[in-house]
C-alpha cells in the first residue's frame, strides 16, 4: 500500500514517496501526495518543496500498469470524454500543482525513476539524481502506449523537439551521467537528498517574491508569443522590486554582498 510522508524544518518541506516492493505510482499514492502538497501549499509559509522516494534505490519506478490496464479495459466501447480544464484530482493533479506553486520544487531522484515517476519530476523545478542511479526515462512505447502525464509537453520544452522525440519514441532509460548529460537532470550527486536540501537552504535565504515571479514568467516563457511575455515580466518585476523583502535584500547587497561576488554552492 503507498504511503507518504513529510518532513519541514523551517520552510523547507520533503515528501517521500514509499509503496513497495516495487515503488510504484497508484491512483491511491497520487490522491495522498497531492492532499499532503496541498496541505503545503495551504500554509502559506513554504519556501521550497522536495520530493525523493522513502525507499532505498527507488525515487517513483514508474506508473502501476494493472491500473493502466483496469483503465483501458472500462474505457473499452464507450464514448472518451472532452478534456474540460486543469484535472481537479489524481496524478494529473498532482502533477499540475507541483508545477505551478509559486516556491521552488525539487526532485531528489534516489532511485529508479521511469514513466510517471520521470514525469512527476519533470514536473519538478530542479532535478538532482543519485551518481548510482541507473534507470531514469520513459519507456512506455515499449508497451504500446506514450506519456501520459505530461511527458511529451514538459520534455520538449527542456531539451528541444528533436532529442525529446527520440527518447520517447524508443522509450529510453538512461543512468544518472548520461540523464545529466542529456538535460534531463540538472546535477547528480553522491547524495542527491543531502544535495536537494543545501540548494532548498540557499533558495529559503532569498526573497520568495522575487523566486516566485521568476518562476512563473520562465514557466510561461515558451507559451505564448515572446511580446506578450516581456510585459508580463516588466510588470512582475515591477512588482517585486517594490516589495519590502526585496528591498532589503537588496539594501544589504550594496555594502555587504555585492550582486555576483558569490556564485551559489
Amino acid at each position: 500500500m503507498a504511503t507518504v510522508s513529510e518532513e519541514t524544518t523551517g520552510g523547507i518541506s520533503v515528501v517521500r514517496y514509499s509503496n513497495p516492493p516495487l515503488g510504484v505510482m497508484t491512483a491511491a499514492g497520487a490522491e495522498a501526495m497531492l492532499a499532503v502538497v496541498r496541505a503545503i501549499v495551504d500554509r502559506r509559509d513554504t519556501r521550497c518543496l522536495i520530493v525523493t522516494g522513502a525507499a532505498p534505490e527507488v525515487f517513483i519506478r514508474h506508473y502501476d500498469v494493472a491500473e493502466l490496464v483496469e483503465l483501458g479495459v472500462a474505457l473499452t466501447g464507450r464514448d472518451l470524454p472532452e478534456p474540460s480544464g486543469p484535472p481537479a484530482s489524481g496524478v494529473l493533479a498532482l502533477f499540475d500543482l507541483i508545477a505551478a506553486v509559486d516556491f521552488p520544487t525539487i526532485a531528489a531522484i534516489n532511485g529508479h525513476c521511469m514513466g510517471g515517476g520521470f514525469e512527476l519530476a519533470l514536473a519538478c523545478d530542479i532535478r538532482i539524481a543519485g551518481r548510482g542511479v541507473t534507470k531514469i526515462g520513459l519507456p512506455e512505447t515499449r508497451i504500446g502506449i506514450f506519456p501520459g502525464g505530461g511527458g511529451t509537453q514538459r520534455l520538449p520544452r527542456l531539451i528541444g523537439e528533436g532529442a525529446a522525440l527520440e527518447f520517447i519514441l524508443r522509450g529510453r532509460v538512461v543512468a544518472a551521467d548520461a540523464a545529466k548529460a542529456m538535460g534531463l537532470v540538472h546535477e547528480v550527486a553522491v547524495d542527491p537528498l543531502a544535495r536537494a536540501l543545501a540548494i532548498a537552504r540557499d533558495l529559503e535565504a532569498r526573497p520568495a517574491v522575487g523566486l516566485a515571479h521568476a518562476k512563473r514568467l520562465v514557466r510561461a516563457a515558451l507559451d505564448r508569443p515572446i511580446a506578450d511575455g516581456f510585459a508580463a515580466e516588466r510588470l512582475a518585476f515591477l512588482k517585486a522590486v517594490r516589495s519590502p523583502d526585496s528591498l532589503a535584500a537588496m539594501r544589504h547587497s550594496l555594502t555587504h554582498a555585492p550582486l555576483g561576488t558569490r556564485e551559489p554552492d
